[in-house]
């Protein structure tokens, strides 16, 4: 088990002939991230973003254009992959098919010319941790995806790698198989302690599985921090808008002083709410901005609230919880309510906001801005 440096990482691809919707043509762009030893790090960020091509240098499966890769304390820019002592599980389970399961999980250590007795040895504890033990002796053609999965983890692993990638695992099954699965990866990398870098464009499996993210968009990375700072205190707009199912609420707003107070205001919109006070060293009356609140911090207010009246635009009934749509201007305001009271479109509620939940975000970087 080793850590995980990356410094002033670059990848451009020269005459693709495709263009890549990147920053300066980079698919990778001065990334530099450091995982400690035991960590598992997770790669998010859509589709196109560079997350893939980063495990594919690390990995040794794509050249690097400039910058380095340190595993534990080795740089291994010029190491060919069998020697960088890595294990990868694909998007793809890639099985032999000619080939058992027990003879899929060997295949590497047989290639290796590892002793028989010790491949065997290897092959019976890894399976009861994957939970293929029953599987040992099926063909590939016999097993489900998640059971495909799970062996093509567990021929990952039995090389007992320093360092353990993942690509996009997960998205061949369905969403049930998933969630069985992400809890089954949790598991076993409990049980391996393995520094693990997993590949995912889906922010409730990094939020689920890793102890850090890394967001990356247009091959740049965003913010690396844990699942909590991520989600609690993102740096920009981009951040803030993928994490969290429904995403944050970003609306454009001009706040306003009435008396001594500030207020969010927004363009066609009779609403108003007030600015917290730990702002207002960067407000000023006419200021723009956009404002961003979670849908769980937006609530129904009772019989003797003070918020401002507004009209149901949307209401979804999900079981476990209640999303309601409040049209502000041409935008859509989420609001996430347990409350099991069943409301129709036209229906009107007050709406308050947690002012302590807000976020500000410049119009044109989308920088977060920050109370001074």
């Amino acid at each position: 088990m080793a850590g995980l440096t990356l410094s002033h990482l670059y990848k451009r691809y020269e005459n693709s002939g495709k263009k890549k919707k990147t920053v300066n043509d980079f698919a990778v762009k001065d990334l530099n991230l450091e995982c400690e030893q035991g960590e598992f790090v997770a790669f998010l960020g859509p589709s196109g973003c560079g997350k893939t091509t980063t495990l594919r240098m690390i990995a040794g499966l794509e050249d690097i254009t400039d910058g380095d890769i340190y595993i534990g304390d080795r740089r291994v820019n010029d190491l060919h992959p069998k020697d960088r002592h890595i294990g990868l599980a694909f998007e793809d389970y890639a099985m032999y098919p000619p080939l058992t399961v027990y003879d899929n999980v060997a295949f590497n250590l047989r290639a290796k010319g590892v002793d028989k007795a010790e491949i065997d040895r290897r092959v019976r504890e890894i399976a009861p941790l994957m939970q293929i033990d029953d599987l040992l002796d099926k063909m590939p053609v016999k097993l489900s995806g998640g059971q495909k999965q799970r062996v093509n983890i567990a021929r990952a692993i039995i090389r007992e790698p320093e360092l353990l990638l993942m690509d996009e695992p997960l998205s061949h099954l369905d969403g049930k198989a998933r969630q069985a699965m992400r809890t089954e990866i949790k598991r076993m990398i409990h049980k391996i302690k393995c520094t693990t870098v997993y590949v995912t464009h889906d922010q409730l499996e990094a939020m689920s599985l890793a102890d850090k993210i890394a967001v990356i968009n247009f091959g740049v990375l965003q913010q690396y921090g844990t699942p909590a700072e991520v989600y609690d205190d993102p740096v920009n707009e981009f951040v803030a808008s993928f994490i969290g199912d429904p995403p944050m609420n970003i609306l454009e707003t001009t706040t306003v002083k009435i008396d001594n107070d500030f207020f969010f205001t927004f363009q066609d919109s009779d609403l108003k709410i007030a600015v917290p006070k730990r702002y207002y060293s960067v407000v000023s009356d006419g200021f723009r901005c956009k404002m961003g609140v979670r849908p769980m911090d937006v609530l129904v207010g009772g019989a003797d609230s003070q918020g401002t009246p507004e009209k149901i635009t949307t209401f979804e009934n999900l079981g476990d919880e209640r999303r309601i749509g409040i049209s502000v201007g041409e935008s859509l305001l989420m609001l996430i309510t347990a409350d099991e009271t069943r409301y129709r479109a036209g229906d009107i509620i007050k709406l308050e906001v947690r002012g302590d939940k807000t976020h500000l975000f410049d119009l044109e970087t989308g920088a977060r801005i920050k109370e001074k």
